[in-house]
C-alpha cells in the first residue's frame, strides 16, 4: 500500500486583465506546470487565483492569497505550490516579503520549477534577509519613537502618562499620622495594618469616580510614607 502523499494547494497569478478568461492559457499553463510537478510527490487539494493582481502587490493585500491563507491555516496545509517565483511576485523584496510571512506561519512556498530557489542561500537572497531585518529593527525602533513622543504628550497636557494615579495628599497625610508610634504602647502599626485603618477611613485606591475601591497595599503604604 502506497504512502499518502502531503497535501498542497496551488497559487496562480495573472498580471495582466488581457490575460484572464477561458480562452487564454496563463491559467492553464501554470495549472499544468503544477500538476506535473505534484504528480507523484502531492496531492493538490485546491488552488487559488488572482486575477488581473499586478506582481508588485504585497502579497498579503490579494484576495486570492489571503482566501489560500485562511485554507492552509484552517485546514492544516503546510505547502504551496507556484509555477515559478515571478508568479509569485515579479518584485523580489515582495517574493522574500511573502516567503519569510509564509515560514513563520510553518508553509513552505515551492516554485515548480526550481524547488530550492527559495531556500538556496545566493548572494542575492542574504542581502534581501538583511535589509529586511533593517527594516524590521528601523519599524520597531520607529514605534518606540511614537510610543514615547504619545508618552511625553499626555505628561506635558495631564502631568502624567501612564500607572496608577498619584496618590491624594489627604491619604498621604493620613498614612503618615497612623504611621506614627502610639504616645500609649511606643510601637507603631504595621503596613498592613495602616492600610486597614486607612481603608476604614475611605482612603482606598479608585480607578474612576464611580469605583467603589480597593484596600491599598502594604507595598503602596510604604510608597506613601517615603514620598
Amino acid at each position: 500500500m502506497s504512502a499518502k502523499k502531503p497535501a498542497a494547494v496551488a497559487y496562480y497569478r495573472t498580471s495582466s486583465s488581457t490575460n484572464v478568461g477561458p480562452d487564454k492559457d496563463s491559467q492553464r499553463r501554470q495549472a499544468e506546470a503544477v500538476a506535473a510537478y505534484a504528480k507523484g510527490r502531492y496531492e493538490v487539494v485546491t488552488s487559488f487565483y488572482d486575477a488581473a493582481v499586478s506582481g508588485a502587490d504585497p502579497v498579503a493585500s490579494r484576495p486570492g492569497f489571503s482566501e489560500l491563507l485562511a485554507f492552509c491555516e484552517t485546514q492544516g496545509v503546510s505547502v504551496v505550490l507556484v509555477e515559478n517565483a515571478t508568479r509569485f511576485s515579479r518584485d523580489l523584496l515582495v517574493q522574500m516579503v511573502g516567503h519569510r510571512m509564509l515560514k513563520e506561519k510553518g508553509i513552505e512556498l515551492v516554485p515548480v520549477d526550481m524547488p530550492s530557489h527559495f531556500t538556496d542561500e545566493t548572494p542575492t537572497a542574504r542581502l534581501i534577509q538583511q535589509v529586511m531585518g533593517a527594516i524590521s529593527e528601523f519599524e520597531k525602533a520607529m514605534l518606540v519613537a511614537k510610543l514615547k513622543h504619545a508618552r511625553d504628550a499626555k505628561r506635558a497636557r495631564t502631568g502624567r502618562c501612564e500607572g496608577r494615579k498619584p496618590v491624594g495628599a489627604a491619604t498621604v497625610k493620613e498614612a503618615r499620622r497612623l504611621a506614627r508610634r502610639s504616645p500609649v504602647t511606643g510601637k507603631r502599626r504595621s503596613l498592613r495594618a495602616i492600610a486597614g485603618e486607612l481603608a476604614a477611613l475611605g482612603h482606598v485606591y479608585r480607578r474612576t469616580k464611580d469605583d467603589p475601591g480597593t484596600r491599598y497595599h502594604a507595598g503602596s503604604v510604604a510608597k506613601m510614607l517615603a514620598a
